[in-house]
């Protein structure tokens, strides 16, 4: 079978028994949309989060335009975000008729650079919304700063950083709003699609649980213009199961990037993860920069060793937004035509796989 990227059945495996007595809880239950098994997750993610407030909605990419629309964002208003991210982060920005605009991004952390978002700043500028990309924290400090000076939300896209801090801050719990997915190969992934608003608003979590329920305060009485986005009763069930696990698995994910840290410190021809001064990360991909990218990704397939590029092509040079950016953002470049995701997730590599695919990287650059 050699080394995989990820084996979901295999993560899930050792609490299989557990997982399929939350499904019959919830299927005895009988009530399957926005009950307790919703409630009891949404509590527990706020607590882990350092929050007050979780809000299940029914994707990650609706937690986005949620908080977005929760925030004020609409048609003719721009949000500055990054290039070099899942297009989830922009479409949420255009479905509701605003304009993202792509700034480019930190040469060390590759999440975006808050100099640029300070000067990206304009009079129809509504909201930042950084990236936590890769499972660490972008300087949230900074752009806290700049939002504070010019009045604007900072949404957290922590869609791959629950459970990463900054000083000791959690993600989510930093800006206006964070906002989680809770796809199954996250590192708390559902059976299926899911999503989470984090907020220490109490404003902002009563606008949210309006908004996913099509504006809805009680019976058919409708406050807001808004979505059909809910987090189902079988999806939160299966997450609070995953929760008891989620600090461990962190702390294996940490062990394995640790091993290839060391192991490829040495190799002048890559750039490994750099974790900023402050920040933990939880390696939801641990992503190298390496001179002859797909070169070594052959020499990788080779031995049995999968691997992926996230993401290959910045969003700003994507089809579907050449018509709203012009020119050049060059580290975002640079990075996409060079990232490499390695193996990390605990349950396809152990000390010896990590081991394994540290030594043919170092290798193919030896050859």
């Amino acid at each position: 079978m050699g080394i995989r990227l990820q084996d979901i059945a295999a993560q899930n495996a050792p609490i299989q028994d557990q997982l399929e007595a939350a499904l019959t809880r919830v299927l005895r239950r009988g009530q399957f949309i926005l009950g307790p098994e919703v409630e009891g997750l949404e509590r527990e993610i706020a607590t882990y989060c350092g929050a007050r407030h979780g809000i299940g909605v029914a994707s990650g990419t609706d937690a986005l335009m949620l908080a977005l629309a929760a925030a004020g964002v609409g048609r003719g208003d721009e949000v500055i975000t990054t290039s070099f991210t899942y297009v989830a982060t922009a479409q949420a920005v255009t479905h509701l008729g605003a304009r993202p605009v792509f700034v480019d991004i930190d040469p060390k952390t590759w999440c975006i650079d808050p100099e640029r978002v300070a000067r990206a700043v304009t009079r129809r500028t509504k909201a930042i919304l950084p990236v936590h990309l890769f499972g660490q924290l972008a300087d949230m400090g900074a752009i806290q700063q700049i939002a504070l000076r010019r009045n604007l939300a900072v949404i957290e896209d922590s869609a791959q950083a629950i459970g990463a801090t900054q000083h000791g801050q959690g993600a989510c719990s930093i800006g206006a709003m964070g906002c989680l997915s809770f796809y199954p190969t996250k590192n708390l992934g559902a059976c299926g699609d899911g999503g989470m608003i984090v907020t220490n608003s109490d404003e902002f979590a009563e606008k949210l649980r309006l908004l996913r329920v099509h504006g809805r305060a009680n019976g058919y009485f409708y406050l807001l213009d808004g979505f059909n986005s809910r987090l189902d009763e079988i999806q939160a069930a299966f997450l609070r199961v995953k929760m008891n696990g989620l600090a461990d698995y962190t702390r294996l994910r940490q062990r394995n990037a640790g091993i290839y840290d060391q192991m490829l410190a040495d190799v002048p021809m890559i750039q490994r993860p750099f974790v900023a001064p402050g920040n933990t990360h939880v390696y939801h991909q641990y992503s190298i920069v390496a001179e002859r990218r797909d070169d070594l990704r052959e020499h990788l397939k080779a031995k049995g060793i999968d691997s992926a590029i996230f993401y290959p092509l910045p969003l700003h040079q994507q089809a579907i937004y050449q018509k709203i950016h012009r020119g050049r953002l060059p580290i975002a470049e640079q990075v996409a035509q060079s990232i490499l995701a390695l193996p990390i997730a605990p349950e396809v590599v152990n000390e010896d796989a990590v081991r394994t695919v540290a030594e043919a990287v170092r290798g193919f650059y030896k050859s």
